[in-house]
């Protein structure tokens, strides 16, 4: 089923493996991320992730074979969601969201694909959701939290340059705000003065203005502790470039802090 002519939210496929079974959904955005992927959804299913979330893959056109549907429902996955429209991360997330609440989700809950995450922690997201907060941020920087063989160049810009400007915008204290395993409520995504289901939302964007516009709205926000792990060795699986992802990063940063995403 294809879903086009919605403002906000690109033109995608959804193809659905199993009907709602659950109050909350998890979004894994991808685009070729290989065995990466294929060893997370292993991981959750043994942890029994699938039984407490429908998981839903946001995918922006892999062509490497690890969206192999019979694979896919295998693992646990819900439903596959492919990205025919224009966009980046940003818009996979405002396709995953779209859907989301169509389907009538109490809360969406969001983690990368590539395998560097505590995958086994989402039942505390969902905790935190059912005790009534609105943003529950992972963070590896926490009691409980672990940052394994993490980069130095991103240890520093998260610890000194990104948590404190969010912390800053945001009026309350977080300490890894570049993490994407985190959790929204539904009253928070469809709160007026918020309307995540924009097109300029393409990037960075919508994770970094969702982490600042919660408590400037009043809502209610925490953070709870996962475990990061980047690869001992080899490349850092990463989409960002050094220079210029992170300079757009940093400017995505600044517009979020003095509210140019605001509706």
């Amino acid at each position: 089923m294809t879903f086009t002519g919605l403002s906000g939210v690109p033109d995608y496929r959804i193809d659905p493996y199993q009907d709602k079974k659950s109050e909350y959904c998890l979004l894994i955005p991808v685009i070729n991320e290989g065995m990466r992927i294929l060893k997370e959804l292993q991981r959750a299913q043994k942890a029994g992730v699938d039984k407490l979330c429908d998981i839903l893959i946001c995918d922006g056109g892999s062509t490497d074979g690890s969206m192999e549907p019979e694979r896919l429902k295998k693992l646990g996955v819900n439903g596959l969601l492919t990205k025919l429209g224009p966009g980046r991360q940003g818009a996979q997330l405002r396709m995953g969201i779209s859907y989301a609440l169509g389907r009538g989700y109490a809360g969406v809950l969001t983690i990368d694909g590539n395998n560097k995450d505590s995958i086994e922690s989402v039942p505390l997201f969902i905790k935190k959701l059912r005790e009534g907060y609105d943003l529950v941020q992972g963070s590896r920087f926490i009691p409980g939290g672990m940052a394994v063989h993490t980069p130095p160049s991103r240890y520093l810009a998260v610890r000194l340059i990104h948590a404190p400007l969010i912390s800053l915008a945001a009026g309350q204290k977080f300490t890894d705000t570049t993490n994407a395993f985190r959790a929204y409520s539904r009253a928070y995504l469809i709160h007026p003065q918020v309307q995540p289901l924009r097109d300029e939302f393409q990037g960075y964007e919508l994770l970094a203005y969702l982490s600042v516009r919660a408590t400037q709205l009043g809502l209610r926000a925490c953070e709870v502790p996962v475990v990061r792990e980047y690869p001992a060795k080899g490349g850092v699986p990463t989409k960002i470039s050094p220079f210029k992802g992170n300079a757009n990063l940093m400017g995505v940063l600044l517009k979020a802090m003095a509210g140019r995403y605001n509706p």
